[in-house]
């Protein structure tokens, strides 16, 4: 780009960005774009596509990174400048990929494995996390229709020129939002994890690491341990232990039984009860 002329190319971090402008020009990705301003190659624009099979699905979601001056051995910063729902705009959102978690943050990791990882975290619980939102799914969705119509206004010409370039080229290949939520009810989405950790996403984030580092591994700093084991998908039950399946509606019929029975008990000893108070108690012990 014509920009980095005027930067010292034997700086670390200049030869860093440059390396994964790149690669992200060679190797584009279906699922976000992200590019550096012109005049400043340590900010970035980006949009990504909302994960599939979620209520994001098929939003485009603009955003800006800066990158620190000793990237990449310190962490960039995120904000989100379309509504979603899930972040609040232009302010920095808080993420184990962010500056917010420098202890978490790897100097392999880049701003594609960034970018990979944020499209995890969108479906996830936001947990009161800085910069969360946890808006309805139905509101969610609606956010994402309107996100396609048109790419939010931020900062200088420069700036809205790069947003409304990657806004386009995205539109290109965003799928449609699809007409019928995921069918999990919202209050278990919301304590769930994102059905981005399944098998499917995982498939996805190995094709797009290039040896940078696992954003799923990423994704994992920031989700507690009993959440990360909820990632993995779980065979029912019934498919387990055949045996439980069969024997569970005798199970069922049992217990249906015994609750029956204590209910006609109860009422024996109610109506006793009453026949002895009016006085008509000898009737019960056969004395008339």
């Amino acid at each position: 780009m014509a920009a980095s002329a005027k930067y010292n190319r034997s700086n670390p971090a200049v030869k860093r960005i440059l390396q994964e402008v790149k690669e992200m020009q060679s190797n584009p990705s279906p699922d976000f774009m992200a590019l550096p301003l012109e005049e400043d190659i340590f900010e970035w624009q980006f949009a990504i596509l909302g994960p599939r099979e979620s209520e994001f699905e098929g939003g485009i979601y603009h955003g800006r990174i800066q990158l620190p001056s000793d990237y990449p051995f310190k962490p960039p910063s995120f904000m989100l400048l379309t509504p979603s729902g899930r972040f609040e705009i232009q302010k920095k959102i808080c993420l184990s990929i962010s500056n917010y978690h420098p202890e978490h943050w790897q100097p392999s990791w880049s701003v594609r494995t960034a970018l990979v990882a944020l499209i995890a975290f969108m479906p996830t619980n936001p947990g009161g996390a800085l910069g969360s939102l946890d808006y309805k799914k139905e509101d969610r969705r609606a956010l994402a229709i309107k996100s396609r119509e048109a790419p939010p206004k931020f900062g200088s010409p420069e700036r809205q020129k790069l947003i409304d370039e990657i806004h386009e080229q995205m539109l290109s290949k965003a799928p449609s939002v699809p007409q019928v939520l995921p069918n999990v009810p919202n209050e278990e989405s919301n304590r769930l994890p994102a059905p981005d950790s399944s098998d499917e996403h995982a498939d996805k984030v190995d094709e797009e690491n290039t040896g940078e580092g696992s954003a799923v591994e990423v994704a994992n700093h920031h989700v507690p341990e009993a959440s990360r084991r909820e990632n993995i998908p779980r065979v029912p039950s019934a498919l387990q232990n055949p045996a439980v399946a069969i024997q569970k509606p005798k199970h069922d019929r049992l217990l249906t039984l015994a609750a029956f029975g204590l209910t006609l008990a109860i009422m024996a000893l109610v109506i006793k009860k009453f026949l002895k108070i009016n006085g008509l108690g000898g009737f019960i012990e056969g004395k008339f």
